[in-house]
C-alpha cells in the first residue's frame, strides 16, 4: 500500500492543508484515511483534505511525502485524478 501526501502549502477556513491520494485505488485511499482518523467527509472528488497538524500523523503511518506536482501527475497516470468540471465514473 502506496499512500501519497504533499505539504501542508493550500490554505482554508484559517488552516493550511495538504492533499492525500492514491495511485492505485479509491479503496486504498478510504481504508487509509479511516486508519489514521481522517473523517470521509474530508473525501473531496480523489483525494483526502488533511489539516496541517495531522500531517506528521500521516507520514508517521507511512504516507509518503511527495510534491504537489508530483501528486497530481501520479493520481492523473493512474487514471484517478477527478477534475471539478469533470463529474465522477
Amino acid at each position: 500500500m502506496t499512500v501519497y501526501i504533499d505539504p501542508p502549502n493550500w490554505p482554508g477556513h484559517g488552516r493550511m492543508w495538504s492533499h492525500l491520494v492514491s495511485d492505485v485505488s479509491f479503496e486504498e485511499l478510504h481504508a487509509f484515511a479511516d486508519a489514521i482518523g481522517c473523517p470521509r467527509r474530508a473525501f473531496e472528488r480523489d483525494h483526502y483534505d488533511v489539516p496541517s497538524h495531522r500531517y506528521a500523523d500521516a507520514v508517521g503511518a507511512g504516507a509518503v511525502e511527495i510534491g504537489s506536482k508530483e501528486l497530481v501527475h501520479r493520481i492523473t497516470a493512474a487514471g484517478l485524478r477527478r477534475p471539478k468540471h469533470r463529474p465522477p465514473p
